[in-house]
């Protein structure tokens, strides 16, 4: 992909729907009892592994557009109408499709295998293995990789179970393997992650508690729910997918004179931390909650290019991302990477060692991309540091296969100085945001 630069962005666009929404509206609709209507499902290449493996588990899913039907196989607390599945089920590039399927398949009385691409091969999927083996279904995964094998149980044992790493994914995945356990299933965090999952639960009519208490004497969140458990079909909305709107916003706020405008964008309180990071950074962006999108608020962002230098006389200290803000913007981090290069005083990130282990190394990639467009980087074992403001310099970029990393420097080459050449980028953004290149076709001035 040759990516040339642009004076700015104009328009109004909207955003495909929100992949981790779309992943859980599907999942929760097949354990359901009736039909369920999901609009605005994410066209992403993750999305469509979770309807493929759901319809090799014998739940009938349509199709049309954006739109999907799904009718559910439930059948009563705890209880479903899964078919024993032919062979392994591909779950391609999806983390999510494996981690969240695996609570599922877990709470089932047969045996199943997951698998996935290369990429999804190299992810540890030992972080759920061990709360699923404690609730008493056996699992195997060599080394801690797929494919990950999956004997369930009925019932399952409900579990208290502390997270070792930040991730709503594993949360999920111990959530939704507590509709078909006995008891309370109670999960905890020392950050609070993404709660898609609870709110979808609620939705689905699931008996699902959230709250902050003392654990060991230090403060923890935890979302708890009692088994085995029921839910009722019922027809879900999503919105628009923040972690796409952020590469845009982004590539509007680095060009002097854009004005954009992204509609019904998800504006969950877990998720919406990126903009905040923007505006530090400098960005102008506004938004506003206007009501809810199904069981989530969602608003119009509104982008004016130019990033203000802030700070007495212009100065700006380097801004600094950690701790629990990391764990809840963990996909975004690579494009406020690359619009830190162009913030005053620039961008650290700690505490991040997670990004090691997405589809690519994150944390090197962007380190050297950042480089290789004439940027000062400090690179770390669980972040970056980069220093700016930075003039950037259109190179040979590298995507590693990893769609967020192609649509970041998509976006850093449109702010470059001379054109730039990102190899394999087409190949993999329709992991997430197939459209990408398109709308920034639509948008771009030159």
């Amino acid at each position: 992909m040759i990516v040339r630069p642009a004076k700015r962005l104009r328009g109004r666009v909207r955003v495909p729907g929100d992949k981790s929404v779309s992943h859980r509206a599907a999942l929760l609709a097949a354990l359901a009892r009736g039909r369920t209507r999901v609009e605005n499902f994410a066209s992403s290449d993750d999305c469509a592994s979770t309807l493929r493996c759901l319809a090799a588990l014998g739940v009938r899913v349509e199709r049309g557009g954006t739109t999907i039907t799904v009718e559910g196989v439930g059948r009563g607390a705890g209880a479903w109408d899964f078919v024993r599945p032919a062979g392994p089920l591909d779950c391609g590039n999806s983390g999510t499709t494996m981690r969240l399927l695996a609570g599922v398949l877990a709470a089932q009385g047969f045996d199943a295998t997951l698998t996935g691409d290369e990429s999804l091969s190299r992810r540890p999927m030992g972080r759920v293995v061990e709360p699923l083996a404690a609730m008493g279904a056996r699992l195997a995964a060599e080394g801690g990789r797929a494919p990950l094998r999956i004997e369930g149980r009925q019932p399952l044992s409900a579990v208290e179970y502390e997270t070792r790493v930040p991730s709503a994914q594993v949360k999920s995945c111990v959530l939704l393997a507590g509709l078909g356990a006995e008891g309370q299933t109670r999960v905890w965090e020392r950050e609070p992650t993404r709660d898609h999952t609870e709110r979808m639960l609620r939705w689905f009519g699931a008996p699902v508690e959230t709250g902050r208490a003392e654990r060991d004497g230090r403060p923890a969140f935890y979302a708890a729910l009692k088994g085995p458990a029921a839910l009722a079909a019922r027809d879900v909305k999503v919105p628009g997918d923040i972690s796409s709107a952020a590469f845009l916003v982004a590539a509007a706020s680095m060009l002097e004179g854009s004005e954009l405008v992204v509609e019904r964008v998800g504006l969950n309180p877990t998720r919406a931390g990126v903009l905040e990071a923007f505006r530090t950074l400098g960005a102008d962006v506004r938004w506003e909650a206007a009501g809810e999108t199904g069981h989530e608020p969602a608003g119009d962002l509104r982008v004016r290019g130019g990033i203000s230098e802030g700070g007495a006389g212009g100065a700006r200290a380097a801004s600094v991302l950690r701790g629990g803000a990391v764990a809840r913007m963990i996909d975004e981090l690579p494009i406020l990477a690359v619009f830190g290069a162009r913030a005053a005083g620039g961008l650290e990130i700690r505490d991040a060692g997670e990004l090691r282990v997405k589809e690519s190394d994150r944390i090197g990639a962007v380190v050297g991309n950042l480089r290789a467009m004439g940027a000062e980087v400090e690179e770390f074992d669980d972040g970056l540091r980069v220093r700016g403001p930075a003039e950037l310099r259109g190179a040979r970029l590298d995507s590693f296969g990893d769609h967020r990393i192609a649509m970041a420097f998509a976006v850093a080459a449109l702010a470059a100085r001379g054109e730039s050449e990102i190899v394999g980028a087409e190949q993999c953004v329709g992991v997430s945001f197939p459209e990408f290149f398109g709308l920034l076709e639509e948008l771009a001035e030159r």
